[in-house]
């Protein structure tokens, strides 16, 4: 049976969280004396700590109680409040695909925990049995999938088997997951205790500079995590900016559905390139593509101000791009044929 408690850092278990007036005040109108705030100014104020119409209008969309997620400033940020959380430095161990995030590695790094990363094939997948029997030989606390996974975005297979099979805690990073809902696993949060959910604003919602990440778990998890949890993480502005760009629920269709069409028009045309030795099917806002000269490649574009991710640390010869506007799209397809015909790039 899953024990949430023994998996908790001792001193978190033991700790108070840290509780402003604020916080502890549910009405909607007050006097407020209490934060030794300027009473002058449009945003004299600090914010909501619960972020509460923000949750509530979340919690709609995502069919899930608000009492089962938790806002950070950013991914990155629920990720470090995860790993504090959870990991003893200089002790515990977490494990991730690779390639994957990159992020992971940092925020491993920067808590003291050890990162251990599982090679992937070259089409993204791995052997299940093979990844559990590491984890359990490695004696990991904590499992970091992301699906659909950056750079190949591609959903990851077996997650079931190794939610059922696994004795630890498993987070899903699910930040693409707008363009392919059927795969999200925010469902199974009802049937396994150790599993955790993160999501943004960032990528199908069109909001990467609000920095809003979404952490969705039990509310036994969810309570942990508002006890580190800085009380006033998420700025007013950005609430509000948030709540009003998630209530244009058509808008965020419509501009999900072009951003798919474009990304079905790129990957035909650079399958039809002959300098580029293979496109991998996404499911997400990026494809990942592969050249002889990545450096090549991506350095004249970048000469060209066209900036994409250079992803061959990761995959040998890999190139990332996002899929942008049509007009964007269009200039970058027409310089990377340009080089093709200028370099005589056939390597096919």
């Amino acid at each position: 049976m899953f024990k949430l408690a023994s998996f908790v850092r001792p001193n978190i278990l033991s700790m108070k969280a840290y509780s402003s007036a604020r916080s502890e005040f549910d009405g909607k109108e007050a006097v407020f004396l209490d934060a030794n705030e300027n009473p002058y100014g449009l945003y004299n104020r600090y914010p909501d700590p619960k972020q509460t119409a923000l949750r509530q209008k979340l919690s709609e969309i995502k069919g899930l109680s608000m009492d089962n997620m938790v806002l950070g400033n950013g991914s990155d940020e629920i990720l470090d409040l995860i790993f504090r959380l959870f990991c003893i430095p200089g002790k515990d161990k977490v494990l991730s695909l690779d390639p994957s995030y990159g992020m992971y590695d940092v925020g491993a790094n920067l808590n003291d925990i050890q990162h251990i990363k599982y090679p992937l094939d070259k089409e993204g997948n791995f052997v299940t049995s093979d990844l559990l029997a590491r984890a359990e030989a490695e004696n990991v606390k904590m499992l970091l999938l992301c699906s659909p996974n950056n750079p190949m975005g591609n959903i990851l297979p077996e997650i079931e088997t190794i939610l059922k099979n696994f004795n630890g805690l498993v987070l899903i990073d699910e930040a693409y997951i707008d363009f392919c809902p059927e795969h999200s696993w925010i469902k199974g949060l009802e049937r396994y205790p150790n599993l955790m959910i993160m999501q943004t604003l960032s990528k199908a919602w069109g909001m990467a500079a609000l920095r809003i990440g979404i952490l969705m778990a039990s509310k036994e998890i969810i309570a942990l995590v508002n006890r580190i949890k800085p009380p006033y993480n998420i700025s007013l502005p950005t609430q509000q900016l948030a709540l009003e760009g998630i209530s244009n629920k058509q808008g965020y269709e419509d501009n999900k559905q072009r951003i798919v069409e474009e990304r079905e028009r790129m990957f035909r045309i650079l399958c039809r390139m002959d300098m580029v030795k293979r496109v991998y099917p996404s499911v997400t806002n990026f494809i990942l593509f592969t050249v002889e000269e990545p450096y090549l490649v991506y350095n004249t574009l970048r000469e060209l101000g066209i900036v994409i991710r250079n992803r061959d640390s990761q995959v040998k010869g890999g190139l990332r791009i996002s899929v942008g506007s049509q007009k964007e799209n269009d200039l970058f397809i027409k310089e990377l044929i340009k080089l093709e015909n200028e370099k005589n790039l056939i390597y096919r």
